[in-house]
């Protein structure tokens, strides 16, 4: 569900026309009309814009951050070449154009490497025959058995989940935005989840959420399935407790 979508579905649920929405935030309608339609070209600007999303989520009920995040999300995302966006995070190393060798390099290369070799033969052959060889005995000591066990690397134990209640969110159907947080009220997650994506939260003792399109998704609380939690394009509010 888009921005424009999420607005009109809010509205709708409050039971509001754009003409009362109007009223009550003192933004024109015909802007209302435009923004619900996904164009914010209109608004002056990013920051008016978001102080306009800030004045419809109070007048609606609605988190103001499932606006915003939307809003970064699908207007305010610069769309960068994935080669670019790799160096930004380090994934990879800006493309350079290998340096060409010349053939002179390798050939003066080549000469000092024979010569070095040649003069390096007759060395050891005049040391080889003015000297009687010297046999040396050497013995190879044989590693302890606490020496092998120091050397052997350890496994870390694997992380434990920790808290009362785990929930899997899988958008198996559609794509959905999603807001999340415990019981004290901290923000696991809000933004938008792909289909095909999945999100897990755990906590201590609760975890909610509000879900943008309950038919799209499946979840599932501590490995068991609850069922359908909604019909395509139906805002929920869904709370989890630990056991």
């Amino acid at each position: 569900m888009s921005l424009g979508a999420l607005i009109t579905k809010s509205r709708t649920d409050a039971r509001l026309s754009i003409e009362d929405l109007a009223k009550l935030t003192n933004i024109p309608a015909t802007l209302l009309r435009d923004m619900e339609n996904d164009n914010f070209k209109k608004c002056g600007g990013e920051t008016y814009a978001r102080g306009h999303l800030r004045n419809m989520a109070a007048k609606l009920g609605v988190e103001e951050r499932i606006f915003l995040d939307l809003f970064e999300t699908e207007v305010t995302a610069p769309a960068k070449p994935i080669r670019e966006l790799l160096n930004e995070n380090n994934v990879t190393m800006p493309y350079q154009e290998p340096k060409r060798i010349s053939w002179k390099v390798l050939a003066a290369g080549s000469a000092a490497a024979l010569v070095l070799f040649a003069g390096t033969q007759i060395i050891f052959s005049n040391m080889d025959s003015s000297s009687d060889p010297e046999i040396i005995a050497t013995t190879s000591a044989t590693p302890s058995n606490s020496a092998s066990e120091s050397a052997a690397p350890s496994v870390a134990a694997s992380p434990e989940i920790v808290g009362g209640v785990n929930v899997e969110l899988v958008a198996s159907r559609g794509t959905t935005w999603l807001y999340a947080t415990n019981e004290n009220g901290e923000v696991l997650f809000s933004g938008q989840v792909r289909q095909g994506a999945t999100k897990t939260f755990n906590a201590a003792k609760q975890v909610n959420l509000r879900v943008g399109n309950a038919g799209g998704v499946d979840i599932s609380v501590n490995g068991r399935d609850v069922g359908s939690v909604g019909a395509n394009r139906e805002v929920v509010n869904l709370t989890y407790n630990a056991e």
